[in-house]
C-alpha cells in the first residue's frame, strides 16, 4: 500500500487517488442504511492479518458474503484506516473457506454452518453446480433427505431470483435492501412489472417511496416533464403530507412543493394536478377559506366518519331509560368509590346519549367514570365491545375495565388476504356499544373502519386525552370531533388527591398549561431531571441511569420496566444511537445473534414491529422479545405479547431495537419507568404534546435528561395544525 498522504477536508488520501481492488469475505456488517445502501463492513482479505473497513454502497449484504470493491485508500481522522469503495460486488468466492461461509451465513435457508461445512467437505468447489444442476446429489451429505433438499432449492432459486433483481435495481442507480419485499410482491415478473411503469413500486410496496422509483425512472428514460412522472409526484406529495399526519394540502402548497420536489415548472404540476381531479385520483374540499386537496380515499373517509356520528347523534338509545340517581348509587356502593360532581354528570351524560366523548389528562378519572359507565350498562344487559388502538392500550383497558379488550384491528377482523377488514357495513360487530379508548391514537382511516362497522343501532363512546399527541396516521380525529362541538363532550380536569401526590401527573398538567415543570436532582419523589447539554453526554448519562443507577436504586429490570423515549429517531441522543449503546451495555450480542440491515438481534433483546402486519397480527408499534436465533433455518423468533412470531432473516427490516424508541412509537402505553433524552439536536421536533405524551407514558418515575432551554422550547412550542375537513363537516351538517 502506498504510504505518502496528501490532505483532502477531515481525511487524509493515502497516495494519489488512484482506484484499487480489494477482495474478501465479509465479517461484520458494522451498518447498513437500507434506504441509501450505505454500509460499513469488516472483511478479512487474504494475506493481510487484520480486519480491512470497506465504507460504499450495496443492496444488500450480509456477513460471509464475499465481496470485490473498487475504490481509494483514506486515513479518517476519527475513525481510522479504511477503503472507500465507489462500487461494491458480491462475487461468489473461490477458497474452500470462503464457500463454506459464505453457503453458512443464513443467506439459503436449510443451510447453516453446519451443512455448509458439509457440503463443502463433499462437493468441494463444484457445491454450486451441484445445487444449480444436481441437486439430487444433495442427499450423499449425511443429514440431508427430501424435505431439507426441497427447502435447499427453494432456497437457492429465491436468493437467485432475488439477487438478480438486486443486480438489476443496482445497475440504475439504485441501492435497496427490499428486493425481498419486491420479488414477494411481483415474483418473477419483478423486473417486468418495474420496467412497464417504475411508480407502481411507490405504490404497491411498504417502504419504497417516489425517490427510489424516480431513480429508477430516470435511468430508464423518463424525462423530467413525463406527465406520468408529474402526475406520480403529485400523489407523493400527498402521501408524503400523510406522513406528517395531514388528509390533504392547500392547493398552492401542494402545487409549489410539488414544483420543488419535481423541479419542474409549476404549470406542468397544475396541469398534472387537473389530470387528477378530473380522474377522481384526488378530491378538493374547502377549510378555514383555502381550497385543500386530499387523496380520495381520505376524502370520503373523513365523510363517511361526519355522516355515521351525525346518524348516531339523532339515533334511539339502544338500551331502556335509566335511572341515573339510583344507577350512581348502585355503581358507588359495587365499586366503593365515590364519584366527584363532575363524573356523576359525566355518568349522567353518557346514559342518555348514543355517541358521547371523554377526555382529559392523568389523575383526572377517567379510567374510574368508564368502568363506572361499562358496569351501568353491563348490568342492563347492553352487549359492549372494549377496543383501543395497540395491544398495550388494550391489555389495559381490559386490566382498568374488568371485561375483554381487543385492539381495533383484532376487533375488526383485520384481512390480510383481501386487505381492509372483515367487519363492516355488511358483516357489522355484535354490539350494541362499542368503547374505543386510546381514541387520540386512531387516525381517519382506522375510525372509518370502526364506524362502518357498528351496528346502525349502536352507541359509541370515545376516551382519550386530546392533547396528547395526535395519531401517527393522517387526520386528528378526537380533536376534530370535540373541536366541531357536535357531539356530547365530557372534559373531566379536576385532579383528584392521590393522584396530585404524584409529581408526575402535577408537572404532566403544568406542562400542558405551557408552565415548566418542578424540576429537581436529587431527594424523594417520582420525577428527576439531570442536566446535561451536549448529545453526546445526555446518551452517556441516560446509558448509566437505565443500566445501573435506575436498577440499582428501585429495583427495576432495565430491559423489561425502563424505557427511553426519545423524540427522535436520530442524532447523538436519538433512539438509533441509545439502542446501539443500550444493547451493548445491557445484552451484549453473541455469536448467536444475526445481523441484517445494520442491526444485530439475539435472544433476550427488546424489539419493536415497525410496521403493520395484518397476516401475522403484528403492527407497528408492537414491543416484543427475541426469544431464538436459528442460523441453519435463517429465522428468528420473538413474542409479542401472546404473539410467537418467526421471521426470516430477509425479513427483519421490519424490526428495529426497542431499548429506545420514539415518543411517536409509544402512545398507548405505560412503563414503570420512562427516561427522556432531551437535547437542542432534537430542536426541529420539539413541543408541547410531544414532551407531555413522553411524561404521562410513566407510572413509578420519569427522568428528564437533557438542557433546561431544549425542555422551556417543548413547552412553549405546540403542535402545528394539520390540514383535515372532518370538524368543518360536522359543524356544518
Amino acid at each position: 500500500m502506498p504510504s505518502d498522504a496528501g490532505r483532502r477536508g477531515t481525511d487524509i488520501i493515502i497516495a494519489s487517488p488512484r482506484h484499487e481492488r480489494v477482495a474478501g469475505a465479509v465479517e461484520r456488517v458494522t451498518f447498513h442504511s437500507a434506504e441509501t445502501g450505505f454500509c460499513v463492513l469488516r472483511v478479512k482479505v487474504r494475506g493481510q492479518r487484520d480486519l480491512m473497513t470497506v465504507t460504499g454502497h450495496a443492496a444488500a449484504i450480509d456477513a460471509g458474503e464475499y465481496v470485490e470493491a473498487v475504490g481509494i485508500w483514506l486515513n479518517d481522522r476519527q475513525h481510522g484506516l479504511q477503503f472507500k469503495a465507489e462500487r461494491i460486488e458480491t462475487v461468489v468466492p473461490t477458497t474452500l473457506e470462503g464457500l463454506e461461509k459464505y453457503l453458512g451465513s443464513g443467506m439459503i435457508k436449510g443451510i447453516g454452518p453446519v451443512y455448509a461445512r458439509k457440503l463443502v467437505a463433499t462437493f468441494g468447489h463444484e457445491v454450486f453446480e451441484v445445487i444449480e444442476r444436481e441437486p439430487a446429489r444433495l442427499r450423499e451429505v449425511t443429514g440431508i433427505g427430501p424435505v431439507r433438499e426441497a427447502k435447499i432449492i427453494r432456497g437457492w432459486s429465491d436468493q437467485r431470483a432475488i439477487r438478480e433483481i438486486i443486480v438489476w435495481l443496482y445497475s440504475h442507480g439504485v441501492s435497496s435492501a427490499r428486493a425481498m419485499r419486491i420479488y414477494k410482491t411481483y415474483g418473477e415478473d419483478a423486473i417486468a412489472v418495474i420496467s412497464a411503469d417504475p411508480y407502481q413500486l411507490a405504490r404497491d410496496i411498504a417502504g419504497i417511496g417516489f425517490k427510489t422509483a424516480d431513480a429508477i425512472a430516470s435511468s430508464i428514460g423518463y424525462a423530467k416533464d413525463d406527465p406520468r412522472r408529474v402526475r406520480a409526484g403529485v400523489a407523493h406529495a400527498l402521501t408524503t403530507a400523510m406522513g406528517d399526519g395531514h388528509c390533504g394540502l392547500p392547493r398552492d402548497d401542494l402545487i409549489r412543493s410539488g414544483a420543488e420536489l419535481l423541479e419542474v415548472p409549476p404549470f406542468l404540476v397544475e396541469t398534472a394536478l387537473g389530470g387528477e381531479l378530473a380522474s377522481g385520483e384526488v378530491i378538493a374540499g374547502l377549510t378555514d377559506g383555502r381550497e385543500v386537496v386530499f387523496l380520495a380515499g381520505l376524502y370520503r373517509a373523513e365523510q363517511s366518519i361526519a355522516d355515521t356520528l351525525l346518524r348516531l347523534r339523532a339515533g334511539i338509545l339502544p338500551w331502556p331509560a335509566i335511572d341515573a340517581d339510583r344507577a350512581i348509587s348502585w355503581v358507588e356502593r359495587r365499586t366503593g368509590v365515590t364519584l366527584s360532581v363532575s363524573q356523576r354528570d359525566a355518568l349522567r351524560l353518557a346514559l342518555v346519549t348514543k355517541v358521547c366523548v371523554v377526555t382529559g389528562g392523568p389523575g383526572v378519572g377517567k379510567t374510574t367514570l368508564v368502568r363506572s359507565i361499562l358496569q351501568t350498562l353491563a348490568a342492563k344487559r347492553v352487549r359492549i365491545a372494549l377496543a383501543a388502538p395497540t395491544g398495550r392500550a388494550a391489555k389495559r383497558l381490559a386490566e382498568a375495565s374488568g371485561m375483554e379488550a381487543m385492539t381495533l384491528h383484532r376487533l375488526l377482523e383485520s384481512d390480510p388476504g383481501e386487505g381492509g377488514f372483515k367487519r363492516n357495513a355488511e358483516n357489522p360487530l355484535d354490539c350494541d356499544l362499542l368503547v374505543i379508548d386510546e381514541a387520540s391514537m386512531v387516525d381517519v382511516m382506522l375510525m372509518h373502519a370502526a364506524v362502518r362497522a357498528l351496528p346502525r343501532d349502536a352507541a359509541l363512546l370515545l376516551v382519550g386525552d386530546v392533547d396528547q399527541l395526535p395519531s401517527v396516521g393522517p387526520g386528528q380525529v378526537l380533536k376534530d370531533v370535540i373541536a366541531s362541538g357536535a357531539v356530547p363532550v365530557v372534559r373531566l380536569t379536576e385532579v383528584f388527591r392521590q393522584a396530585a401526590e404524584s409529581r408526575i401527573i402535577t408537572n404532566a398538567h403544568r406542562i400542558n398549561a405551557g408552565e415548566m415543570p418542578e424540576l429537581s436532582a436529587r431527594g424523594t419523589g417520582d420525577f428527576f431531571f439531570v442536566e446535561a447539554d451536549e448529545p453526546g453526554d445526555v446518551a452517556d448519562k441516560v446509558v448509566d441511569l437505565v443500566s445501573r443507577h435506575i436498577p440499582r436504586r428501585f429495583g427495576l429490570d432495565p430491559a423489561r420496566d425502563i424505557q427511553v423515549l426519545s423524540p427522535m429517531q436520530r442524532g447523538g441522543a436519538g433512539a438509533r444511537a441509545l439502542n446501539a449503546l443500550l444493547q451493548q451495555r445491557i445484552n451484549a450480542p453473541t455469536e448467536q445473534a444475526v445481523e441484517r440491515f445494520g442491526q444485530r438481534y439475539g435472544p433476550g433483546d427488546k424489539v419493536m414491529h415497525i410496521v403493520n402486519d395484518r397476516e401475522r397480527d403484528i403492527y407497528n408499534g408492537d414491543l416484543g422479545v427475541v426469544t431464538a436465533v436459528d442460523h441453519v433455518e435463517g429465522e428468528l423468533t420473538a413474542v409479542f405479547g401472546d404473539n410467537v412470531v418467526t421471521f426470516e432473516f430477509g425479513e427483519l427490516d421490519a424490526l428495529q431495537l426497542a431499548y429506545a424508541t420514539t415518543i411517536h412509537k409509544s402512545q398507548g402505553s405505560e412503563y414503570q419507568a420512562v427516561v427522556i433524552p432531551l437535547s437542542m439536536q432534537a430542536y426541529t421536533m420539539l413541543g408541547r404534546e410531544l414532551v407531555y405524551t413522553a411524561v404521562t407514558r410513566a407510572k413509578r418515575l420519569l427522568v428528564l435528561v437533557g438542557s433546561r432551554n431544549a425542555l422551556a422550547i417543548a413547552v412553549k412550542r405546540r403542535q402545528p395544525r394539520r390540514w383535515s375537513l372532518l370538524r368543518e363537516r360536522l359543524r356544518n351538517q
